[in-house]
C-alpha cells in the first residue's frame, strides 16, 4: 500500500515560501505535497524596487513569473486567501478550500498608508513595486527643493533601504544635473543607519556627509500636511518639504490578524518558528521572531523550518533553533555595493561584519538573485 504524502500547506510564494518548497522537495520527494498559495502573479527581489525607481529597468523586468515555478509535488496557487483557520490548519481562497497536515504562514507585511495621516495625499510610498515605479515619473521631472524620505513605522523591511534611496537619489539628480538645487534628508526612527553595526553605520554617514545629505535618526513622521507640505514628527517637529518619499508603516495582513495567529499585531514564534497552534509555523515579515525583516532573514527561518518538518517526518537529529545569522548587501552610489554579515541570535551580543562597498561586491549581489532564480525556478 503506497503511503499517502504528507500536505504542506505554504501561504506566500516570498524569500521564506520559495527557499521552503525547494527544501522540502530536496529533501523529502514523494513524502510530501505541497501547495503554495499567492494572490500575486509574480516574485520581486525587494532591492529590485530602487532599480524600477532609478530607471536600471522596468517593473516587468524585475518580475519572476509564479508560472515558470515547475518543481515535482509543488502545486503553485494563484489566488486570494480569505480565511485561515490554524486550529483546524484549513485555509480558505476566493476559489477553494485546502487543508493541511502542515501548514507555514510566509504571507510577509502589508504597507498601511492610512496610518500616517495626510501620506496618501501629500507623500509617495516607494516601497512597493508598484509605488517604485509610480515614483520613478515624479523624480524625472523634480528639480529643486527638499526632499524627505522618511521611515514612518518603527521597525520595517530591509533595514538598508532608506539609507541606499538617500545616495541613489544624490546620483540620480547629479547625473540629471539639479543636485546643487535639490536637499535631500533622511528620517529613521533608528538612530544610527545599521544599528547592528557601528562600522557599517559609520561608513554610510561618511558616505552622507561627502554628498551632502542630512541623517536625522531617531526621529520618525507621524503625519503631513498635503496643503503646506510640512511633516510633522513624533516630538513635535515640522519639517517642510517639496517631495516626501515614504517607508510606510507596516501590519501584518489582516486575513493572518483575523485568524487569532497574532499578538500584538504579529505572529509570536518560538526559536524553531513554531506559532502557539500545533503543526503550524510562520516566517519572514510577519512575525515577531527577534531579527529585522528582509527577504534574507525569511530565507534563514524557511531553512530552519525545513529542518523541522524533516525531522517530524524522517526522525534523525534534533534541528538547531533559528540563528539569525544573514548577509545583506548595500548599494553606497556610483554602482558600488557593500555588504554587511550580522548574527543576531549565537550569542550574548549582535554582531555585524562589514565589508566596504565595491564593484566586485556588486558583482556577487546579482549573482545572489541569479542563484536564487535558478534554485527557485530554474531560471
Amino acid at each position: 500500500m503506497t503511503a499517502v504524502p504528507t500536505h504542506v500547506v505554504i501561504l506566500g510564494a516570498g524569500f521564506g515560501g520559495l527557499e521552503l518548497s525547494s527544501r522540502l522537495v530536496e529533501d523529502l520527494g514523494d513524502d510530501v505535497r505541497i501547495t503554495i498559495i499567492d494572490k500575486n502573479d509574480a516574485f520581486i527581489f525587494g532591492y529590485a524596487k530602487l532599480d524600477v525607481m532609478f530607471g536600471r529597468t522596468g517593473l516587468e523586468n524585475v518580475k519572476v513569473h509564479y508560472a515558470d515555478l515547475k518543481k515535482p509535488g509543488v502545486d503553485f496557487r494563484h489566488e486570494e486567501i480569505t480565511g485561515i483557520d490554524p486550529a483546524a490548519r484549513r485555509v480558505t481562497t476566493n476559489k477553494g478550500t485546502y487543508d493541511a497536515d502542515l501548514l507555514v504562514v510566509a504571507l510577509g507585511a502589508d504597507y498601511d498608508c492610512e496610518a500616517t495621516p495626510g501620506l496618501l495625499e501629500g507623500g509617495y510610498e516607494y516601497y512597493s513595486p508598484e509605488g517604485a515605479a509610480n515614483v520613478r515619473g515624479v523624480i524625472e521631472s523634480f528639480d529643486h527643493g527638499t526632499v524627505i524620505v522618511g521611515v514612518l513605522g518603527p521597525f520595517f523591511k530591509c533595514p538598508a533601504a532608506p539609507s541606499e534611496t538617500a545616495l541613489m537619489l544624490h546620483d540620480f539628480f547629479t547625473k540629471r544635473g539639479v543636485r546643487d538645487a535639490i536637499t535631500i534628508k533622511l528620517l529613521s526612527p533608528m538612530g544610527v543607519p545599521i544599528p547592528v553595526s557601528k562600522e557599517t553605520s559609520d561608513a554610510l554617514l561618511a558616505e552622507f556627509a561627502v554628498r551632502n545629505i542630512e541623517y536625522r535618526g531617531g526621529k520618525r513622521v507621524v503625519s503631513i500636511d498635503p496643503t503646506t507640505n510640512v511633516a510633522t514628527s513624533e516630538d513635535g517637529e515640522e519639517l517642510s518639504f517639496d517631495l516626501f518619499l515614504a517607508v510606510p508603516v507596516h501590519k501584518a495582513p489582516d486575513v493572518v490578524v483575523d485568524s487569532g495567529l497574532t499578538e500584538d499585531g504579529w505572529i509570536n514564534v518560538d526559536p524553531w518558528l513554531a506559532t502557539k497552534f500545533e503543526n503550524v509555523w510562520a516566517v519572514g515579515d510577519v512575525t515577531n521572531a527577534p531579527v529585522p525583516r528582509a527577504g534574507v532573514i525569511a530565507e534563514g527561518e524557511a531553512k530552519t523550518v525545513a529542518d523541522v518538518i524533516v525531522h517530524k517526518l524522517r526522525g534523525g537529529a534534533e534541528p538547531r533553533p533559528y540563528a539569525g545569522i544573514a548577509g545583506c548587501y548595500i548599494e553606497f552610489g556610483d554602482d558600488r555595493v557593500g555588504k554587511v554579515d550580522v548574527d543576531f541570535l549565537t550569542g550574548p551580543e549582535m554582531k555585524g561584519f562589514f565589508t566596504a562597498p565595491s564593484h566586485e561586491i556588486a558583482r556577487e549581489k546579482e549573482e545572489f538573485g541569479a542563484s536564487r532564480r535558478r534554485r527557485w525556478f530554474g531560471t
